[in-house]
């Protein structure tokens, strides 16, 4: 099927959809990293009991970033649908959301494994969890952006 031309009215619609889950992922962890990260008191304040653990407001802040996320995309794919309805994928769109999650899995793999070995040589929690998590972010963020390059490229 490499003779087929892609339609660019296709190719918008699915960078609608993957952007609109890229940017929304970026804007709602990022909103979240920051404030974690800001609050997080320096070494000399740290209690050594509590410090490295994951406090209760900032799972209240994990609790509100996912419920915007949440908003956000429900939001974004009711405009999207409102524009254009066509929901249809062929083998073209199937191959480049397989060769997205297949690069998301490499990143998330090495998240595991980083977040594990941290697990084992850090006291507490808050560091693992919070590596688990950015790596979860930033495969979701690879695989959309691997879905963005290659529908752009009409690979």
């Amino acid at each position: 099927v490499e003779n087929e031309q892609v339609c660019p009215r296709d190719v918008f619609e699915k960078t609608c959809v993957t952007g609109l889950m890229f940017v929304s992922l970026v804007g709602c962890f990022g909103f979240y990293f920051v404030n974690v990260l800001r609050a997080q008191p320096s070494v000399e304040e740290m209690v050594p009991t509590l410090a490295a653990d994951v406090m209760p407001h900032q799972a209240a802040l994990f609790l509100v970033a996912t419920a915007l996320l949440v908003a956000c995309q429900i939001v974004g794919h009711l405009l999207i649908v409102l524009v254009d309805r066509r929901t249809e994928t062929d083998e073209r769109d199937r191959l480049i959301g397989l060769k997205g999650a297949r690069n998301a899995g490499f990143v998330l793999a090495t998240g595991v494994a980083c977040s594990l070995w941290l697990a084992v040589i850090t006291t507490g929690n808050f560091l693992f969890t919070h590596v688990l998590l950015a790596f979860w972010v930033l495969a979701e963020l690879v695989g959309i952006a691997t879905q963005l390059y290659l529908h752009r490229r009409g690979a």
